[in-house]
């Protein structure tokens, strides 16, 4: 496997258990620092990009309201149609949207999918690519009409 390939594993695995750990954090209200511990010790983070790991579990969850703000507008009657696991593919998408740039959108919103399709119901993906889409219009603009 090249350099590029396993960057590309360890940061999928990093969303993947970023995921879990936010939906967690959500539903339990348990404190950051014991889902990291948690998460460290016992569920494998270390095998993927640990650092980007511990910047999605400490900056979504003092933006999260900002963040749902951003995809909400997308999505009717929010509480009705969105668990806690969108909820938080959504959140994990709009975070890299905004602060890294250097991820280009179709590959934020293919990872979301993968996302979806792996812990979300059965159609949650296409409901998270039809958000993600106009997001993207709107918070990358320029790169989507390139």
């Amino acid at each position: 496997m090249n350099d590029k390939a396993r960057f590309i594993k360890k940061r999928r695995h990093a969303r993947d258990k970023a995921m879990q750990a936010l939906y967690q954090w959500q539903l339990s209200g348990e404190d950051l620092d014991w889902i990291r511990d948690h998460y460290q010790q016992d569920q494998g983070v270390a095998a993927g990009d640990e650092e980007y790991f511990l910047e999605l579990l400490y900056q979504i969850p003092p933006q999260a309201e900002a963040l749902d703000g951003c995809f909400r507008k997308y999505v009717a009657n929010f509480a009705d149609h969105v668990d806690p696991i969108e909820t938080n593919i959504l959140r994990i998408a709009t975070y890299e949207l905004q602060n890294h740039l250097e991820i280009p959108y179709k590959v934020i919103i293919n990872e979301a999918i993968n996302l979806a399709k792996t812990y979300g119901a059965d159609d949650s993906h296409k409901f998270v690519n039809g958000v993600l889409d106009p997001l993207c219009a709107e918070l990358r603009e320029l790169e989507v009409a390139g």
